[in-house]
């Protein structure tokens, strides 16, 4: 009996340790790229960027540009240049873009309001720039004052406090996952700009390792690596460490910009920025964007160059519906503070979810992105959110050319499908080409009866409660659950 139980023992040891091996990876993106993305950032869909740093002293940047750049463009001294114009007519043209850290104070940063409104916003994790590619860090990085010669960290200028450490303590007390931004190059760096190679190996790679160790992020963007291949990057063998080695190696996310061949090709999840994201989910994808042009905030813009919190919705819906997420971008004053049109638009987006997350978190592509029932549909995507679209904007209300446009996006989980409706769906709904089961329940989610639903062949005409404006239970879309529903392939 003991012999046999020895050899149970050993042989479950051997299995565990089989299956470790099989987890480790090798510095080389055939066998990195093999790793399975984390299940968490496939149910999250919604995400927070925060981009802060110096550049937000300045918080300023030409129409239709990145804030975040201020320092890069504000260096071609020509006279027709926007931002050397704007630079030295308000600073001076003696005045450094270093002198710009000390002013970056954040005298108000409240790390526990912060997380509490991301909270309430619906967003499961959120991506601060740790550093962009002016390099001054939000944490006491020793490597990044010693390679430029000056304070150029938070916690030796400017705030004095680790600001990075603050926001990350508090958003996971509030149950929100937290990452960081990392650019790989800075711009100025006087060891970047003397010997790449000596930069990599002395400062990057040591000063990310840093980073990691201390905040054990849930999730990593990395970017600024398009001047050199993943190998001058050493990627390869960071990517290994990271997977293998490091403190959060089996939770961490990652995502494509690892080196100029990378994007959509290694790393973890895809990414695209300002566009319409991608088309399913047979590959891990999120889209990135800020709440006007700009990252970075930027002074210069105005209310209307704002997307409205209708039109995050939707953006959110439309990208989830095709299997990505969204990583929706906030740029804080020098001071700590969250401007309030940006928190508002927080704040929608979460009450929408309070009622209809259920049809977002932990949902799949359902074969289908979405189904125009009645009018012409527009030639452009709903995700670029062209001004083309008839959509009905409060309960009972036609668009103003009188034209009716009703638009599903679909959304599944194993159990149901979730049709999200453009605006009011009116009396009646019919969802096309679909398999219902019998005994199938239909709902509308925020509201406590079940729905009326007819099916014929493979339409499902739905009923819909007769509700006024304040009965209901959102505003701007509406979720219809198919409990055992499956949508066949469009005709």
């Amino acid at each position: 009996m003991r012999r046999w139980g020895l050899a149970v023992l050993c042989a479950v040891l051997l299995m565990r340790g089989a299956s470790a091996e099989e987890k480790r990876y090798e510095p080389k993106w055939d066998s990195l790229d093999q790793r399975p993305m984390p299940t968490w950032f496939l149910d999250a869909k919604f995400g927070i960027f925060i981009h802060w740093g110096v550049y937000s002293v300045p918080a300023w940047g030409k129409m239709g540009e990145y804030a975040e750049w201020y320092w890069n463009n504000m260096s071609d001294k020509k006279p027709e240049n926007a931002w050397w114009q704007f630079h030295s007519r308000q600073y001076g043209p003696d005045f450094n873009y270093q002198e710009f850290a000390p002013r970056f104070t954040a005298e108000l940063f409240d790390a526990n309001q912060w997380a509490r409104l991301f909270q309430r916003s619906g967003a499961k994790y959120v991506v601060l720039t740790s550093k962009h590619h002016e390099g001054f860090c939000l944490w006491p990085s020793a490597e990044a004052s010693r390679t430029w010669g000056r304070p150029w960290n938070a916690v030796e200028i400017g705030p004095k406090r680790d600001l990075l450490g603050e926001l990350a303590k508090a958003t996971r007390e509030q149950g929100v996952k937290f990452g960081f931004y990392y650019s790989l190059y800075e711009w100025f760096n006087p060891l970047w700009k003397a010997d790449r190679k000596k930069y990599v190996e002395e400062h990057m790679i040591p000063q990310f390792k840093d980073a990691v160790t201390r905040y054990q992020p849930s999730i990593i963007f990395s970017d600024g690596e398009w001047d050199m291949p993943s190998s001058d990057w050493k990627s390869e063998q960071l990517l290994a460490w990271l997977y293998n080695e490091s403190p959060c190696k089996e939770e961490v996310v990652v995502n494509d910009r690892w080196g100029k061949e990378c994007r959509h090709k290694h790393g973890g999840y895809w990414t695209t920025e300002y566009a319409a994201g991608l088309k399913d989910d047979s590959h891990a994808w999120e889209e990135s964007r800020g709440m006007a042009y700009s990252y970075g905030y930027n002074r210069a813009e105005r209310i209307d160059d704002y997307k409205t919190g209708r039109e995050f919705i939707f953006t959110l819906i439309d990208l989830v519906s095709r299997g990505g997420n969204l990583l929706l971008d906030i740029g804080p004053a020098s001071d700590g503070t969250i401007p309030p049109l940006m928190e508002q638009r927080l704040l929608e987006i979460g009450d929408w979810l309070k009622v209809n997350g259920e049809a977002i978190y932990g949902t799949r592509f359902a074969g289908r992105s979405c189904q125009w029932s009645e009018g012409k549909r527009p030639d452009q995507q709903f995700g670029e959110f062209m001004v083309k679209y008839r959509l009905m904007d409060q309960i009972g209300q036609q668009p103003r050319d009188g034209a009716a446009v009703k638009q599903a996006f679909f959304t599944k989980k194993p159990d149901a499908v979730y049709a999200i409706t453009s605006g009011w769906p009116g009396s009646q709904f019919v969802l096309k080409d679909v398999r219902v089961p019998d005994g199938a329940v239909v709902t509308l989610l925020g509201c406590p009866e079940n729905l009326k639903a007819q099916r014929k062949d493979n339409t499902l005409t739905i009923t819909l409660p007769a509700l006024g404006p304040e009965e209901a239970p959102c505003r701007h879309a509406f979720v219809l659950k198919i409990t055992g529903a499956e949508l066949l392939p469009e005709k």
